[in-house]
């Protein structure tokens, strides 16, 4: 049967490949044109049958028509799509949402990540990474165990383009403390940072726009609301005036700048202003 390509209709996928990035992190590989033709930044809706629906980023996939998405074990949704294996099904619609801008006359880019933050960073990289510039890649992680992705990032960084930097909040790996930490050392010393692209913690993210904004440099960030349809519809995921789903995921400095919100405070489940 084919796959409907009204990206606004659930479909249901299976799910073909189930690869174990950490302990507590796995990606779910599935055929679906409509995902695999999604831009860097973008989202899908994910239904685990009689249980949540989730805005899950798009993964990138080595197979033809074949999209992924990644998933960290946290909360009764989220849990419940990392105990899903092999041909098991799943529903998804979209992809949803805008994306990352790129300008080829950028030549000096900071990638700047954490989590499953990193899923629409990395998927940048791999639809850019083919022009001549020069990619820094920030990783932050509370612990070893936590981290992924580097293999694809360093097998990557082979041809010399890509410098991959490690952060663990215990020291475990690569630097102690933060990936702002050498966010901030990197602005210091290269003054010819043309943009920053960031997807993570949210006041991850903000030190990393004051820091762009310190050193005039363009920033674009990723940012993560709770949503309920992922259209515009239910305003669950406003921040101030703008909707995540629909004027986002990605903002950029300009966009960030009137959002007072952003690194204050969030809506819960409940829609209750909570403090970060």
């Amino acid at each position: 049967m084919e796959l409907s390509t009204d990206k606004k209709l659930m479909r249901m996928v299976e799910i073909e490949d189930v690869v174990i990035e950490s302990p507590t992190v796995k990606t779910f590989v599935f055929k679906d044109i409509l995902g695999s033709e999604s831009k860097p930044g973008q989202f899908l809706m994910v239904w685990i049958p009689r249980k949540e629906e989730l805005p899950l980023s798009v993964m990138i996939s080595d197979k033809k028509n074949h999209a992924a998405i990644t998933i960290r074990k946290k909360g009764y949704g989220s849990t419940s799509l990392f105990n899903k294996g092999k041909g098991e099904k799943i529903g998804i619609r979209g992809p949803y949402g805008n994306s990352f801008s790129f300008d080829t006359s950028h030549k000096n880019i900071i990638f700047l990540g954490g989590g499953t933050g990193l899923v629409p960073l990395v998927r940048l990289l791999y639809s850019i990474k083919r022009h001549q510039c020069n990619f820094t890649f920030i990783i932050g992680a509370k612990t070893r165990s936590e981290l992924f992705f580097t293999q694809i990032i360093s097998e990557w960084a082979e041809g010399g383009k890509i410098d991959l930097f490690i952060t663990t909040e215990d020291g475990s790996l690569g630097t102690k403390g933060y990936p702002t930490d050498i966010l901030r050392d990197f602005l210091s010393i290269h003054n010819d940072t043309d943009i920053i692209y960031t997807c993570g913690p949210e006041m991850m993210m903000k030190k990393a726009y004051d820091l762009a904004k310190t050193n005039g440099v363009h920033i674009e960030a990723s940012i993560e609301r709770y949503m309920k349809c992922g259209i515009g519809i239910c305003s669950s995921c406003c921040i101030n005036d703008k909707l995540v789903c629909v004027d986002g995921t990605v903002f950029n400095e300009t966009k960030i700048q009137k959002l007072t919100e952003f690194g204050i405070s969030y809506r819960n489940k409940s829609g209750i202003t909570t403090q970060f």
